[in-house]
């Protein structure tokens, strides 16, 4: 069985080869290149410095081949390809970040909500260049990943090149990563605000039992929902296409396009609006890749949501998870996928509606204002009382201004939506 992951974290593995199909090609130009494979196989075998196996020889080829293709193709050896099957369902071992390669150094795509990299406060766009003071570069992101995989419990420093400071250390523990893929809460009492770290096997459901579950909670006053794939690395293309679906009545999802023009598909859209039409707003950063991309792009393609943000990773391309009998599997971009208008977003990604970069807003002094309440002989307010509030009392709350800016405008824009429909109707 073949399974599409178009997700950007990287299962690291050691190589198998196995060239039969291969040997039934009649290019004479192939056989050539099969006989150089040959050749330099034995010289490496017989004079390298030191004694090495075929199987890691014949590995670290199949790993030259695959990873030269793109920072996405790559061999699951048997017990990788077990770790990647877990990690779809929802828990693995490692720091919690996914990660793919730049330049010959590993690149922070997302750290995972409440994980190690995550409190260890990594962040999207980070590069690694040392894993406990030995450089990455010359590693395959395979090896790489190996690497920062270890005992639970054990320290790994890492030290990070972050844009606009030196490079620093940062010492993470490892642990067992368990994804809760769908987080959700209210917004004071009107506004659903549900995350989705990542698509996996559970998240669809999770999503859908958050969403049935607040709009029971809002006892009918829901004005519209928030949700947040922020550095949402991406997971299955199957529950990308169901999230989507649960918010569309109709239309294209996403369509994929290979190689060959009769191996495209294209996925639509069943009756059915988990929301029953209210407003959307959907939260992206330069961390939401892949299966993110693809919900951000269908649901704004449709006009469906509003996209508030900044401009996501740009991660278009299907990857097509091929068991190989005894010998683990392989990763393989098999496809490019485009949002319903017909965008690739490979290498560009999607621009939100609205740009809003996350910031922190901090309050500035004002000087005393004397207001009409404070003259002397004022005109008292008809309605009885002159303090500012219906009840009489003003009630003074401590104002710690938001703690996200974004998810604060977003709720703001979903209030002023709410708020003219309801003019609009009287």
């Amino acid at each position: 069985m073949m399974n599409k992951i178009i997700g950007t974290g990287v299962v690291a593995g050691i190589m198998a080869f196995a060239v039969p199909a291969m040997a039934q090609n009649n290019n004479t130009e192939t056989y050539r290149q099969l006989n150089l494979f040959g050749d330099i196989f034995e010289r490496v075998r017989a004079g390298y410095v030191e004694e090495i196996s075929d199987e890691s020889l014949i590995e670290a080829a199949v790993n030259g081949m695959l990873t030269s293709l793109d920072p996405h193709s790559s061999y699951l050896s048997p017990k990788n390809f077990r770790d990647m099957q877990t990690q779809t369902r929802g828990e693995f071992g490692g720091l919690g970040i996914e990660v793919t390669m730049e330049n010959g150094y590993v690149k922070v795509v997302s750290p995972i909500d409440d994980t190690p990299a995550f409190r260890a406060g990594l962040k999207s766009g980070d590069l690694i260049t040392h894993l406990d003071t030995e450089p990455v570069q010359g590693l395959t992101l395979s090896e790489a990943v190996e690497k920062m995989r270890g005992k639970v419990g054990s320290d790994l420093q890492l030290t990070i090149r972050r844009e606009g400071r030196k490079p620093f250390d940062v010492t993470v523990t490892r642990d067992i990563i368990k994804i809760r893929s769908v987080r959700s809460r209210m917004e004071g009492n009107d506004i659903a605000y549900v995350r989705i770290t990542s698509f996996s096997e559970q998240t669809t459901a999770g999503m859908e039992r958050a969403i049935n579950r607040l709009k029971e909670e809002a006892t009918g006053k829901l004005k519209g929902v928030v949700l947040d794939l922020r550095n949402n690395p991406g997971g299955l293309l199957d529950q990308s296409v169901k999230i989507s679906d649960a918010f569309l009545n109709q239309g294209e999802i996403v369509s994929t396009r290979s190689r060959r023009a009769d191996e495209g598909q294209r996925f639509n859209a069943k009756p059915g609006d988990i929301t029953e039409g209210l407003p959307i707003v959907i939260l992206v950063n330069g961390g939401s890749a892949s299966a993110s991309e693809i919900v951000a792009g269908a649901l704004q393609d449709h006009r469906r949501a509003i996209i508030l943000g900044t401009r996501t990773f740009g991660k278009g391309s299907v990857q097509t998870i091929i068991p190989l009998s005894g010998h683990g599997a392989i990763r393989l971009t098999t496809a490019r996928y485009y949002t319903p208008s017909g965008r690739s977003i490979q290498a560009r990604g999607i621009d939100p509606d609205i740009v809003v970069e996350q910031a922190k807003l901090e309050k500035i002094a004002q000087p005393e204002r004397r207001r009409e309440e404070n003259l002397r002989g004022r005109l008292d307010n008809p309605g009885g009382g002159n303090d500012s509030s219906p009840g009489g009392a003003v009630e003074k709350k401590e104002d710690k201004g938001p703690e996200d800016y974004q998810l604060s405008r977003a709720l703001d824009l979903l209030r002023g939506i709410a708020l003219y429909g309801a003019r609009a109707t009287n």
